[in-house]
C-alpha cells in the first residue's frame, strides 16, 4: 500500500512539496495543517485541510484532499472497478476539455499496484450540499441540467475520447452483467418488505434483462459523468461565486449523454415533481446543449435515449448497496434510489425499450 497516498501522510512537508509543484507557492513552505473529514462519499474519503505559511504568497488557506476509502470492502470496490484511476484520470486529462465546473485539482497522483490515490483540490465552501435524502427544487435541477451540457456538449461524438483507455468499462461492464443476480439476491435480503412489491419487480425484471441494456448500441456519445446525484453536487459555493459544482469523478465514461440526465432526475427530485417537470427539464438540457454546437439531436431523440438508459439509477441502486459497507444512510439512499428509479421506469414504460 503506498503509504504516501493515504491521508495519514498528509503533514506541511506533503502539502508543502505538492503546492509548490503545483506553482500555488514558490519559496513559502506550510508550517501547520489541520484535517477535518468532510462529505457522504462510500467510495472515497474527503478531508479539508487547513493550512497555515511560513509567509503570504497569495496562496489559499485550505484545500480538499480525496483519497481511497479507510473501509477494506469499499476500498476493495474502488480500486478493482479503476474507479481511484479513473476519477485521477478525469483530472489529469478531461476536466480542462469540457465546461462543467468541478473542483480545481493541483495534485493527481495514483498507484496503479494497490489502487491507492490522493487528489488535492480548491475548497469550495462555503457551499450548499446536495443531499440526495431531501432532494431538490426545479431551480436546482435546472441548474443541474445546465451543467450536465456543460459536461457532454463540447466531447459531443468525440472519436478522441476513445484514446483514454481509463474511459474502457468493458471489463467492468461484464463483471456486472456476472454479478448482478447475486448483488439483486443481497438487495431483496436487506429489503424485502420494505422495498414496495412493484418496484422490486421492477428490478427483477432489470435483472433478467440486464444483458440487453448494456448491449444497446447509442446512436451518440459523450463523455458521462457516471454518479451524476445530489450527493455529489455543491450549490451556490463560494457563498454563490460559484452556482453550481459536480464533484466525485470516479465513473466517468463514454455513453450517452442522457444517462447522466435519467439518473439525476430519477433520484433528485420527489416523483410527483420529476413527473411534473420531466419534460421542461429534459427541454432545459437540450437548450443548454444547443450551445455547445449540438443542434442536430432533437427532443425525441433525447427522450428515446433517456428512456434507453434511466434504469441505470436502479441498477446502481442494486448493485452498490451490495458492494459498499452497509450504514443507515446508505440504505436510505439505496432505497430513495430505488423508489425513484423504479418509478420513473414504470411511467417511462423504460423495461419495453430493453426488453
Amino acid at each position: 500500500m503506498s503509504a504516501d497516498l493515504e491521508s495519514g501522510a498528509v503533514d506541511p512537508a506533503w502539502l508543502t512539496t505538492r503546492l509548490r509543484t503545483a506553482g500555488l507557492i514558490r519559496d513559502a513552505r506550510v508550517t501547520a495543517v489541520t484535517a477535518t473529514p468532510v462529505g457522504v462519499g462510500m467510495l472515497g474519503d474527503s478531508i479539508r485541510f487547513e493550512v497555515t505559511y511560513d509567509r503570504d504568497e497569495g496562496a489559499p488557506s485550505s484545500f480538499v484532499g480525496k483519497f481511497a476509502s479507510a473501509d477494506p470492502t469499499s476500498r476493495q470496490t474502488g480500486a478493482g472497478f479503476g474507479l481511484y484511476e479513473r476519477e485521477v484520470g478525469f483530472y489529469r486529462h478531461l476536466a480542462d476539455t469540457v465546461a462543467i465546473r468541478s473542483p480545481r485539482c493541483h495534485s493527481a497522483e495514483h498507484d496503479p499496484a494497490d489502487g491507492t490515490f490522493a487528489l488535492l483540490m480548491e475548497d469550495l465552501t462555503p457551499a450548499r450540499s446536495g443531499n440526495q435524502l431531501t432532494g431538490c427544487g426545479l431551480a436546482d435541477a435546472e441548474r443541474a441540467m445546465e451543467q450536465a451540457a456543460a459536461l457532454h456538449g463540447p466531447r459531443w461524438n468525440d472519436a478522441s475520447l476513445r484514446d483514454h483507455d481509463f474511459l474502457n468499462q468493458t471489463g467492468a461492464r461484464d463483471f456486472v452483467i456476472r454479478v448482478f443476480p447475486d448483488c439483486l439476491a443481497e438487495f431483496h435480503r436487506r429489503y424485502d418488505g420494505v422495498l414496495e412489491p412493484e418496484y422490486m419487480a421492477v428490478c427483477d425484471r432489470y435483472g433478467a434483462l440486464i444483458g440487453n441494456a448494456f448491449n444497446l448500441e447509442p446512436t451518440s456519445f459523450t463523455l458521462t459523468h457516471g454518479d451524476f446525484r445530489l450527493d455529489n453536487m455543491l450549490f451556490d459555493a463560494r457563498g454563490g461565486e460559484v452556482p453550481l459544482a459536480v464533484l466525485d469523478w470516479q465513473s466517468p465514461a463514454i455513453g450517452l449523454g442522457a444517462v447522466d440526465v435519467a439518473y439525476f432526475l430519477g433520484m433528485a427530485l420527489s416523483i410527483e415533481d420529476r413527473r411534473t417537470h420531466e419534460r421542461h427539464l429534459l427541454e432545459c438540457y437540450l437548450e443548454h446543449l444547443r450551445g455547445y454546437g449540438v443542434t442536430e439531436y432533437d427532443y425525441d431523440a433525447l427522450y428515446r435515449d433517456y428512456r434507453l438508459t434511466l434504469l441505470s439509477g436502479v441498477s446502481t441502486a442494486v448493485f452498490a448497496s451490495a458492494s459498499t459497507k452497509r450504514t443507515e444512510r446508505g440504505d436510505a439512499m439505496f432505497l430513495a434510489m430505488a423508489r425513484g428509479g423504479c418509478a420513473q421506469a414504470i411511467d417511462c414504460d423504460a423495461l419495453a425499450v430493453i426488453g
